[in-house]
């Protein structure tokens, strides 16, 4: 097959190394409108079970990631200005830029074109006149998915808190918290490494303390000092860094929760966020993208152009947004229950951090924060209770949902 793929992030360029391999015949491109090494994000978080799956897929790539990667095992968080750490599942982190690069080396090695500064911005481009397959990788805003709204179904749904995405010299060696109380309601970051130099530092907030602080109207250098100077015993005095991309800004977000009807149109189909997203509190972008990749390219495997390719790729969609659900049913209890914030504050801080490594759960936004954690030390240590928490959950969480 000839395949055009519009998007150069970590599924898209995943995407062609497996289908090269698949097949050293496939005619594959990427085009990417961003220059080599451009990338609007820091560093990113898996873990191993991701590993596996990649390795299943393509060794090569696979070591060379871990090989680059950092990992953590401890949760700490600083609540007001007592600190606690929980032991946890070891995670990973990466810089994206790297990541990137690894797979970019690894797609040429293996014959991909990989084509940077080549933007294709919708369906009628002549990069993709004659491909038998188009992926549509091009992101939340996806001129190609656009096109085609009528078909593909995109939803949007807004999230309330502003949040930034920034940078810092203070190397992490645990995924680390800190909550801060000011005048103007509370605000938050979680942080941690992704190389021996840099670290990942996302700062969150209400709409309220936002405005209280003053963070709408400041320019970055203003709004860097105030955030370094709030979270000083986090960062013990190393600065923040404002988002890596062209202009050198840091901007002020809220996360934009995106679903599809259906994931493919005739020769186009929708892979990582052009076909969903979900908040990135759950740290699994990347991860949800790079299994995209694996699941469309098992579609493909016996499936050329054809009705046979049509039907690999609706098999692929229903496949994945199955997949999906538990992903994005965690994703959105978890948004809430920072958008909640203040209501778990109360807590001593060490039920604090076990209540925020619970924010997952459907149950707990209908509990008292105090009788849920009662509970769940209790449901820990009898077979019966955890049975009854794990039945329960999903059953209210569709009844609250409607779903």
């Amino acid at each position: 097959m000839k395949i055009t793929i519009v998007g150069g992030g970590p599924g898209g360029l995943y995407f062609s190394i497996l289908m090269k391999r698949q097949d050293p015949a496939h005619d594959i491109t990427v085009y990417e409108r961003n220059p080599a090494g451009s990338t609007y994000g820091w560093g990113v978080t898996y873990w191993a079970g991701l590993l596996d799956k990649l390795r299943a897929g393509d060794p090569e790539s696979a070591e060379a990631i871990a090989a680059a990667s950092v990992t953590w095992t401890d949760g700490v968080a600083i609540v007001r200005d007592q600190r606690t750490v929980h032991r946890g599942d070891a995670g990973f982190g990466i810089g994206r830029r790297r990541m990137l690069n690894l797979l970019a080396d690894r797609a040429r090695e293996l014959g991909v074109r990989v084509v940077h500064e080549h933007a294709v911005d919708g369906p009628d481009a002549p990069e993709l006149a004659d491909a038998d397959l188009v992926v549509a990788a091009d992101g939340v805003n996806s001129a190609l998915r656009e096109a085609h709204a009528d078909r593909f179904g995109p939803v949007l749904a807004g999230g309330r808190n502003p949040y930034i995405w920034l940078g810092t010299t203070k190397v992490f060696d645990s995924f680390s918290f800190a909550f801060k109380e000011t005048e103007h309601g509370w605000i938050w970051c979680y942080a941690y490494g992704f190389s021996g130099e840099q670290s990942t530092c996302v700062v969150e907030c209400g709409p309220d303390t936002w405005t209280g602080l003053g963070l709408d109207r400041m320019n970055e250098a203003d709004s860097l000092r105030l955030l370094e100077k709030l979270f000083s015993d986090l960062l013990d005095g190393e600065p923040l860094i404002g988002r890596e991309h062209a202009d050198g800004s840091a901007q002020w977000l809220t996360f934009r929760t995106l679903t599809n009807r259906t994931w493919h149109h005739g020769r186009v189909v929708l892979l990582g966020d052009a076909a969903h997203t979900t908040h990135y509190s759950i740290g699994a972008g990347t991860t949800l993208a790079l299994e995209d990749a694996l699941v469309l390219a098992a579609a493909l495997r016996s499936a050329p152009a054809g009705d046979r390719l049509d039907a690999a790729l609706a098999a692929y969609g229903a496949r994945r947004r199955a997949e999906l659900v538990p992903a994005q049913s965690a994703a959105r209890h978890s948004a809430r229950w920072y958008e909640n914030l203040p209501r778990y504050m109360r807590l001593e801080p060490e039920r604090m951090f076990a209540l925020l490594g619970q924010r997952h759960s459907p149950l707990l936004p209908y509990i008292p924060p105090q009788l849920y954690y009662r509970l769940d030390r209790a449901a820990n240590g009898l077979e019966p209770l955890r049975r009854l928490k794990r039945w329960l959950g999903p059953r209210l969480a569709r009844a609250v949902h409607g779903r």
